[in-house]
């Protein structure tokens, strides 16, 4: 709910339906995933979040506010996973399939990678970002990253040492890197909204193609954000 761009933009509503539930309704159709953790802060204002997350059945931890690396690291102890799939809260069309080919990338080579997403060279929309690595790394990070953005991007400790982590990439073919479907701006909420608008009222279940489609038919869409830099580490 702390968000500095976009505050409370997580349970902002598009047709009476907050993101988050859109965004837990779309990762629940993943079918590699076991178990969806919420992870929030121990803040009063995220109260609201967990309130939710109770109120649909949906499994939450929290933690700290500043240190997400170790909310991640205690949320997956606590509900003893072995492989870890991170997935922002800001990212309402998450695709599931997208996201079950980066964990069964992983998983086809489990000797091969310690970490894989979709996002060390972004070919996918921002907005479909995923993650995966194993909780031995995620340990690894937890125990030896020591700088201020490592402990608040969770996963920079290891991309940004590939010396140490063996890392895999999915690529997205056509290349589509250049849309931005994620929520951190109040003009990138009105694009999502338009799009939820158009796409789930006929199949909720709509694809990736099925959002390329909406914004073919109506391209001075993408003008809403296209001027928004994803924030740097």
């Amino acid at each position: 709910m702390g968000s500095t761009r976009l505050p409370g933009k997580v349970l902002k509503t598009v047709m009476d339906k907050t993101l988050l539930e859109y965004q837990i309704e779309r990762v629940s159709r993943s079918t590699l995933i076991d178990k969806i953790i919420v992870a929030t802060t121990d803040k009063k204002n995220d109260n609201v979040i967990a309130n939710l997350c109770e109120q649909f059945g949906v499994n939450v931890y929290r933690g700290s506010e500043e240190d997400v690396l170790s909310r991640y690291y205690e949320a997956a102890t606590e509900y003893s996973a072995d492989v870890v799939v991170r997935l922002t809260s800001d990212c309402p069309l998450i695709d599931p399939e997208v996201t079950d080919q980066v964990i069964q990338l992983y998983l086809n080579q489990l000797a091969e990678f310690d970490y894989v997403s979709n996002t060390l060279e972004q070919t996918f929309p921002r907005g479909l970002d995923v993650e995966v690595f194993s909780i031995s790394a995620l340990q690894k990070a937890y125990e030896n990253a020591s700088l201020e953005r490592e402990r608040e991007h969770v996963t920079s400790y290891l991309y940004m040492n590939p010396e140490k982590f063996q890392l895999g990439n999915l690529k997205c073919s056509p290349n589509l890197g250049n849309h931005r479907w994620t929520v951190d701006t109040e003009e990138d909420f009105e694009l999502i909204q338009r799009i939820l608008q158009v796409l789930y009222p006929i199949n909720p279940k709509f694809t990736t193609q099925d959002v390329i489609g909406v914004l073919a038919e109506n391209p001075s869409w993408i003008e809403l954000n296209a001027h928004i830099e994803q924030k740097k580490l």
